[in-house]
C-alpha cells in the first residue's frame, strides 16, 4: 500500500531537507525512521495502527502517504494533518525571524546556513514532558537511550517489511507501573517518580496541552508546570518551546545553548543566564527560534 492520504501546503522559508538533517541527529531515535527523501512514522489512532510517510516531491507540497493501515474516520485524518503541521511548525511566518537574524552577528550565519529549518515540535504533551524529564542533567545520547528503553517497554509497535516501528506510550499505560520498574530501565528514582506523576495527572485530565494553551500567557502555563514535583525552569521552558508553540521560550539553563554561545563567541567559559538574557535582547519574541538555530552549531 502506498496511498496518498493528503497534501499539505508548505509555507515560505521551509526546507524539508534541512529539517530532515535535524531529525537525523541521533541514530538512537526510536519514534521515526529517516532517509534522504523523507521520514516514516507509526501512529495508533483509535486503536488503528497507521504507518505514515512524509515526503516533499515538489517545492511547495508535502505528501502524506499511508504505507500500512486504514484511516478510521475523517476526524482522524484531520488530527493527523494538524499533528504534522504542529510537528514542523508549518503555520508560522518566519519572515520576521529571518529579518531579525539577518541583523544579528551571532544568528546571521546560522540563519543562512540552515535557512528553512523550523522548530521540530513534540505536539503530544506527555511525550514532550517525558523527553524533557529524561533529558534532565544527562547528555543527549543517554537521554535518547532512556527514551528508547521506555518506548520499547511500554509503547506500541508495528513490524512492517522487516523493520519495527514504535509509538511513544500514552500516559494511561503507566497507571499500574511501579517506580522500581522504571528504575530498572536506568531512570533515576526522581525521574521515574516525575514520569509517573505526570502520567497520572494527564490521564486523569488534571493537565492537558489544550488547558495550558488556554491560559492567559506562556508564563502562566509555565507556572502551572512548575507546580509539578520534578519540573523545574529548564523543563518547563523546553516544553513551552517544543510543545506549546511559544517562540518566546528561552531555556537559559540549557547546557547545549550555553555551549553553542561559548563556541560561537570564543568565550573561555560558558555564559551565565544573565549574560544570555542580555545577549537575547535583540531576539525578543523569537528566543526559541534563536535557541533552536544555536543548537544546530553543535552538530
Amino acid at each position: 500500500m502506498n496511498d496518498l492520504l493528503f497534501e499539505l501546503p508548505l509555507p515560505e522559508f521551509f526546507d524539508f531537507g534541512v529539517c530532515l538533517e535535524y531529525l537525523n541527529r541521533s541514530p538512537l531515535e526510536c519514534l521515526y525512521r529517516m532517509d534522504q527523501e523523507g521520514v516514516t512514522r507509526y501512529f495508533n489512532l483509535d486503536n488503528q495502527p497507521l504507518l505514515i510517510r512524509l515526503t516533499v516531491p515538489g517545492e511547495n507540497r508535502m505528501h502524506v502517504t499511508l504505507l500500512h493501515g486504514d484511516i478510521p474516520d475523517p476526524g482522524a485524518a484531520e488530527w493527523l494533518a494538524r499533528y504534522i503541521r504542529e510537528w514542523f511548525d508549518l503555520d508560522r511566518d518566519l519572515a520576521p525571524f529571518y529579518h531579525l537574524a539577518q541583523a544579528d552577528p551571532l544568528l546571521a550565519p546560522l540563519a543562512e546556513q540552515h535557512r528553512g529549518l523550523r522548530i521540530v515540535g513534540i505536539p503530544d504533551l506527555f511525550e514532550a514532558l517525558c523527553w524533557a524529564i529524561l533529558g534532565q542533567q544527562v547528555n543527549l545520547a543517554f537521554a535518547y537511550r532512556l527514551k528508547q528503553q521506555l518506548t520499547a517497554a511500554y509503547g506500541g509497535s508495528l513490524e512492517w517489511e522487516g523493520d519495527v516501528y514504535y509509538a511513544f506510550p500514552g500516559p494511561e499505560v503507566f497507571a499500574d507501573v511501579q517506580l522500581e520498574e522504571l528504575c530498572a530501565l536506568q531512570l533515576s528514582r526522581s525521574k521515574a517518580r516525575t514520569v509517573l506523576d505526570v502520567a497520572a495527572l494527564i490521564a486523569s485530565g488534571g493537565l492537558s496541552r489544550e488547558a495550558l494553551l488556554a491560559l492567559p500567557s506562556p508564563d502562566a502555563a509555565e507556572q502551572r508546570l512548575l507546580q509539578i514535583r520534578g519540573i523545574g525552569p529548564w523543563t518547563s521552558q523546553y516544553v513551552r518551546m517544543r510543545c506549546l508553540d511559544d517562540t518566546t521560550a528561552f531555556p537559559v539553563g540549557d547546557v547545549g545553548l550555553q555551549n553553542a554561545v561559548k563556541f560561537l563567541t570564543g568565550m573561555d567559559r560558558k555564559p551565565t543566564p544573565a549574560e544570555l538574557l542580555k545577549l537575547a535582547e535583540p531576539w525578543r519574541g523569537w528566543e526559541a527560534y534563536a535557541t533552536f538555530y544555536l543548537w544546530r552549531a553543535l552538530y
